[in-house]
């Protein structure tokens, strides 16, 4: 499977449920899908994280599948930090 160049967006919409065993990656694209999903995002107050690596990896995901335990980790670190964040701007 042939990668995208670099200069191409790409991104990755994933959710989580406590009822989930992991995240689910509910939208994925390149180009201008990409450019929907984060504007969407955005609009819905939804935090965007940029990470490169992490959205090639994600990419390789099937929509509607749960991320593969070898990316636990990885989601798990982002997720904190996203908290982190969150619990940071609600102290303001």
């Amino acid at each position: 499977m042939e990668r995208p160049q670099a200069d191409r967006p790409s991104a990755v919409a994933l959710s989580y449920a406590a009822k989930d065993k992991a995240p689910i990656v509910v939208a994925k694209g390149y180009g201008a899908v990409a450019e929907s999903i984060v504007r969407i995002a955005r609009e819905n107050g939804v935090y965007v994280h940029a990470s490169p690596d992490l959205v090639n990896l994600l990419m390789d995901v099937d929509l509607d599948e749960q991320i593969p335990p070898q990316l636990y980790l990885a989601v798990a670190e982002m997720l904190a930090w996203l908290h982190r964040l969150e619990a940071d701007s609600a102290k303001t």
